[in-house]
């Protein structure tokens, strides 16, 4: 018997919570402990190393998008039914605005601790103007490394899930050490979002207090940048159809 509909948007919404869950507990709860360059290492090998979980936990029910570029690109590549769309990616959303609520509530335990990640917005994404931790590059070179990174997972993951692919049990690997790499190259420059509910749980929570609401003016960014390099993907996996 297939997964109903609504099975496969609660998927999406514990997929995407588990997936803000590791990769924003291991952002907010280094920043003071390790230093920059472990730091980098950390948040990558945390969200590569959970996706692949949860790719493995839930794929088989929703597809294990968590990512709205990805369920836009799969719609894009004629992969995924339009009429999903917009349900799969209000339930990533709402699902990353939970795990970073929790990470929020676990990190109000320290009162020496919390401040920080108030100023940080929960260590969220960023460019350089009115942020708090930023590499310093501005918002050019932030778009193009979002649109970049992106583009290379959704191609990883479009031509690692087609039907007639080889080696299909292996396809969660193949997604998450790419999404480890992608987090190792863009998180020094932009905190690496390469997903929209990745960057917008963070700057929701954020905004409740006012030295971490500037995530929420800079998420708009982190929305048009993922889905332009999704649907670029799309495109060459349309290009090299057989």
């Amino acid at each position: 018997m297939p997964w109903t509909s609504g099975q496969k948007y609660l998927a999406e919404f514990v997929g995407t919570m588990g997936l803000l869950l590791a990769v924003g507990g291991a952002a907010v709860f280094s920043l003071q402990t390790i230093d920059s360059l472990a730091r980098v290492a950390v948040i990558s090998l945390s969200v590569g190393f959970g996706l692949v979980g949860l790719i493995y936990a839930l794929g088989d029910i929703s597809g294990a998008h968590f990512n709205p570029a990805v369920t836009i690109a799969a719609w894009a590549a004629g992969r995924f039914p339009g009429r999903d769309v917009v349900p799969y990616i209000l339930s990533q959303a709402a699902g990353a605005v939970l795990g970073m609520g929790i990470i929020a509530g676990i990190a109000y335990g320290n009162p020496r601790f919390f401040p920080t990640a108030q100023a940080s917005a929960l260590a969220s994404q960023c460019y350089s103007a009115g942020s708090v931790l930023c590499g310093g590059f501005g918002v050019g070179a932030v778009f193009l490394i979002e649109v970049v990174m992106t583009f290379l997972l959704v191609l990883a993951i479009l031509f690692a899930t087609r039907p007639e692919a080889s080696g299909k049990g292996f396809a969660p690997l193949a997604i998450g050490l790419t999404l480890l790499m992608t987090n190792l190259v863009a998180i020094p420059v932009d905190g690496a979002s390469i997903n929209p509910a990745r960057s917008f749980g963070p700057a929701v929570v954020s905004s409740l207090w006012s030295s971490g609401n500037w995530a929420i003016g800079q998420d708009w960014l982190f929305w048009v940048a993922p889905i332009l390099g999704g649907l670029f993907a799309a495109l060459v996996a349309r290009g090299l159809r057989e």
